[in-house]
């Protein structure tokens, strides 16, 4: 299953961009309101739930940049990455879109479906206010 946040535009270069979203902590910030838990587990790992949903943990997998982002779950009963795509608009603004890629079963991905492609426009609407 892939699903594609909007495309927000940011008031941060590419680089500022990056490397807010390679420091887990920032996305206390970027969380829906409905959130239940935000822990910071390790420098780039951390553990967050939301109110009626189960914990997921995400750590940083991979950053090219100031390009590209990739978190990924850590546990593999729900096997998924959330990938941040930068792209330079100006010295001072930038774009950035979030993929969501996960493997799930027919039922699982017709469940999740709503609620991620909600989560993720959120955490992209409030990086534009970042």
């Amino acid at each position: 299953m892939k699903l594609n946040s909007k495309k927000v535009t940011t008031q941060k270069s590419a680089a500022e961009l990056c490397n807010f979203l390679a420091d887990v902590k920032n996305f206390e910030t970027l969380m829906p309101e409905n959130i239940s838990k935000f822990e910071v587990i390790r420098e780039n790992a951390f553990v967050f739930a939301l109110k009626g949903m189960p914990e997921i943990a995400l750590e940083v997998k991979e950053v090219e940049k100031p390009n590209k982002i990739v978190l990924g779950a850590i546990s593999d009963k729900i096997p998924f990455t959330l990938t941040g795509n930068i792209e330079e608009v100006s010295e001072n603004s930038s774009t950035v879109e979030l993929l969501f890629e996960g493997e799930f079963n027919a039922m699982m991905a017709m469940m999740v479906k709503g609620p991620i492609s909600k989560f993720i426009d959120t955490l992209a609407s409030n990086l534009e206010q970042v």
